[in-house]
């Protein structure tokens, strides 16, 4: 057995009663605007995600998969399924994998809040970054599946796919350091020491050159799926923190498991790389750097502390979303503490040393 999981009911669950909605009017949406949908709608909920309420939607023999906006007061720029949606639809035509996107419905009349329906992929999602149960050999290829998809997004051509608008070019790591320091404020419930320092400490030390390219915001193994039987990447989920972005900030959050051991994600701390068949961050660096053309990577430690700063801003929102009442997972309120260990440890990388 391997920890792949497929992606079917049993990673599924009743409607919970926070994000229960009007599954008639639902099916009257779909049968108007999703080509060949019929039958009665049956719903589950995705118990994962932290952030939009997921659904497998099923009828008439076929199967959807349908992401809404939560229930309740919402962060600014928070969960916009529509940017999710258009993002999916633009990188349909390259060959970074993604779902087929088939309805965006931004009237909140319909079921309540805003949301869209793609197409349900049918494969593995693995949960555990150190892959047990799977074979070195095909650890090392789906490690390097996921490499080359991060750089053949990073390599697409935004303004050719519809998408040079899809954010603000430049000065990326000066604007998010600012978006999250207010998303953080936003969502505060305890005083962190490690998130003060960094919001100081970033700022002032932000590398030298900048570049654009289209930035996943959220790239992990456990955000894809691979192929049933195959090491191959099919499809890449969970776009909502998608814009115009730095590629190293997206290359540094997908290997901040080698830096950290995360009570939510797991870790690469501390492995024998070649004889479990996984990269080393060295190796996995290396590889994106080869196939995006770029000689290394500078400031590494700058990067992967940004990486774990918005993490932590990102995992205080969800634990005050949970003090709320309205986070899209039971989990929610094990988050409280997540965020001061992210910031502490980003804040151990990047400290003046006396």
């Amino acid at each position: 057995m391997t920890n792949a999981a497929p992606a079917t009911r049993n990673e599924t669950s009743d409607v919970r009663d926070a994000h229960r909605f009007d599954v008639g009017a639902l099916q009257a949406y779909l049968q108007r605007y999703v080509d060949g949908f019929h039958g009665t709608l049956e719903v589950r909920q995705f118990v994962g995600g932290q952030s939009n309420p997921t659904f497998l939607l099923a009828a008439g023999g076929r199967e959807y998969v349908m992401r809404k906006k939560p229930p309740g007061k919402l962060l600014a720029s928070a969960h916009q399924v529509d940017r999710e949606y258009r993002v999916i639809s633009a990188l349909a035509a390259t060959d970074v994998p993604v779902p087929r996107a088939y309805a965006l419905c931004d009237d909140e009349s319909v079921i309540g809040s805003a949301f869209y329906v793609m197409e349900y992929v049918r494969g593995r999602i693995f949960r555990d970054p150190q892959l047990p149960g799977v074979a070195p050999a095909e650890r090392a290829a789906i490690y390097d599946s996921m490499n080359d998809v991060l750089a053949r997004l990073h390599t697409v051509d935004c303004v050719a796919v519809g998408l040079g608008d899809y954010g603000k070019p430049g000065n990326y790591f000066a604007r998010q350091i600012g978006r999250w320091t207010k998303q953080y404020e936003a969502a505060k419930t305890d005083h962190v020491e490690a998130m003060d320092n960094l919001i100081a400490w970033l700022p002032t030390h932000i590398p030298p050159g900048d570049e654009t390219c289209i930035a996943h915001g959220d790239f992990r193994l456990e955000n894809s799926i691979y192929h049933p039987t195959e090491p191959r990447m099919i499809a890449v989920l969970d776009w909502e923190l998608s814009t115009l972005g730095h590629p190293l900030a997206d290359l540094a959050y997908n290997c901040m498991l080698y830096h950290v051991n995360s009570p939510t994600q797991g870790t690469l701390m501390n492995l024998d790389y070649e004889a479990v068949g996984i990269p080393s961050e060295a190796d996995y660096v290396a590889a994106y750097c080869r196939r995006t053309g770029r000689p290394g990577v500078e400031h590494w430690e700058f990067y992967v502390a940004f990486a774990l700063f918005r993490l932590a801003s990102i995992a205080q929102g969800v634990y005050k979303r949970g003090l709320d009442g309205n986070a899209s997972s039971t989990q929610a309120s094990m988050y409280g503490a997540v965020c001061a260990f992210l910031s502490g440890r980003a804040w151990e990388m990047v400290a003046p040393r006396a």
